[in-house]
């Protein structure tokens, strides 16, 4: 018998990793429009934006004045990704208390996305992160490709376990475990989260980035829970994946992870059935049909089983 107490926080990243490689650049106000959606429905952690240079991300260029138009409301925390001193700088200039700061742990997709290797990312990062830390923001340090790489394949745990327990060294609040290529199976997931669990400090969160790339997105947040953990993220529709990684698409979309969540016992917050109207906009605007499932199925039916 698996354990599944205790409540699931879903960290919406439509916004950021959905977003980030759409060619069709989404205005502040049809932006603003989505970031409603997901507070009125329930989302408890938006990930807006994030702070890199719009040559390589120009979706993301009007980060700053995003969050400059929030309206902050209350329980819910707004989230944005930096890569660097530059993006936290920015951050700070407009308030932005919670931050996702990370490095790839292969070598491959490290070059590809930062021009750095791996250890050459960790050594520029951790003054990103101490900075920030020291400036009372909340930082969610993260592991890329930690479970695969759309390069070279297979990524050694001990890698991984030896980024993350360098982060726990440094204090930060939450250590997130990233399937950047959709590779990932739950056994792994399982195992990987489990030791990992063992090796970082006990009031460091652990968090897991799934695609649903090869359809074993769900399973794997599963596999998280049965691991313990309790922080997902996921994105409205499933849109998203990462540009570096070539056909990584699709984030497991919050209303399914809610939904799924919903029928084993756990809360989320989240009202799944209002993320339907926002998706059905996303798809107007995008032009075609997004991954997600539970936007587009009839709700099960209800009531008392028969003897």
């Amino acid at each position: 018998m698996f354990d599944f107490a205790g409540n699931v926080l879903i960290e919406d990243e439509f916004l950021r990793d959905g977003l980030q490689n759409e060619k069709r650049l989404f205005s502040i106000d049809e932006k603003l429009e989505f970031l409603h959606a997901l507070e009125n429905a329930g989302v408890r952690r938006i990930q807006v934006g994030s702070f890199v240079h719009p040559k390589w991300v120009p979706q993301m260029a009007d980060t700053d004045a995003l969050f400059a138009a929030i309206s902050p409301k209350s329980g819910v925390v707004y989230s944005a990704l930096v890569l660097n001193k530059a993006g936290l700088l920015r951050a700070l200039a407009v308030g932005v208390e919670h931050l996702s700061i990370s490095v790839s742990a292969s070598e491959t997709h490290s070059m590809k996305n930062t021009n750095r290797t791996v250890d050459e990312a960790r050594a520029a990062i951790a003054p990103t992160i101490e900075m920030a830390l020291a400036e009372g923001v909340a930082v969610r340090a993260g592991v890329q490709s930690a479970l695969g790489c759309g390069f070279e394949g297979p990524i050694d745990p001990g890698k991984v376990a030896e980024i993350a327990r360098d982060y726990s060294r440094m204090g930060v609040q939450e250590i997130n475990i990233a399937d950047t290529a959709g590779l990932a199976n739950p056994r792994q997931v399982h195992e990987l989260c489990t030791r990992l669990r063992g090796e970082i400090a006990p009031e460091v969160a652990l968090s897991l980035h799934l695609h649903d790339t090869r359809g074993l997105g769900i399973a794997n947040m599963v596999a998280g829970l049965q691991a313990g953990v309790r922080v997902f993220d996921a994105a409205m529709g499933g849109l998203g994946g990462c540009p570096f990684v070539p056909k990584a698409s699709g984030n497991i979309s919050t209303e399914d992870v809610a939904f799924a969540c919903e029928q084993m016992g756990l809360a989320t917050g989240i009202d799944w059935e209002a993320l339907r109207a926002p998706v059905a906009r996303a798809e107007e605007l995008l032009g075609r049909a997004l991954p997600g499932r539970m936007s587009h199925v009839p709700a099960p039916p209800t009531g008392e089983p028969r003897s």
